[in-house]
């Protein structure tokens, strides 16, 4: 007698941790839209802000192996230290990526873009705030906005929600 997993191969998901950031990011995002399906405005917002950190993780990690010599391990303690998606933009990202960050456009979008994610983020976390559903689509788009802005920067034509209908 054949067991159900005989004849094919039952596809296992890898554990959270062992993940790329590009994987932990299309996952964030999956969770996500469950979220704001089911009315959960408060959770949805804090879901995407994770996400848009994940996707700065991303955008850190990718430039700072391709133009510094410090090594991952560094790399990580420098991303603890910068605390959040705004002090990740704005020390870690930024400075790095943009030759001239003040008179880049791209890099003031990124960083208002952090700076509206985040506020409404910490007023959910920290202050208790009940979020409702529209408030939450705005920050889900903005998040879109900024998750696709930064990874697209090293993937051009980055594109959060075709990657997880795929």
């Amino acid at each position: 007698m054949q067991g159900p997993d005989e004849g094919h191969r039952a596809k296992r998901k890898t554990p959270y941790n062992e993940r790329s950031d590009l994987e932990k990011l299309q996952s964030q995002w999956n969770k996500l839209s469950g979220l704001h399906l089911r009315d959960e405005p408060s959770a949805a917002i804090v879901r995407c802000s994770t996400a848009a950190e994940i996707a700065a993780n991303y955008a850190i990690r990718h430039e700072w192996a391709r133009q510094t010599e410090f090594d991952a391990a560094i790399v990580d303690q420098f991303l603890m230290w910068a605390n959040g998606l705004r002090g990740k933009v704005e020390r870690l990202f930024v400075p790095v990526y943009f030759a001239r960050p003040k008179k880049s456009k791209a890099a003031k979008a990124l960083i208002a873009s952090a700076e509206k994610i985040n506020k409404v983020r910490n007023e959910v976390v920290h202050q208790g705030r009940f979020s409702n559903a529209e408030e939450a689509g705005e920050v889900i788009a903005e998040a879109k906005r900024f998750i696709d802005m930064i990874v697209g920067l090293s993937q051009p034509d980055f594109d959060i929600q075709d990657r997880t209908r795929s």
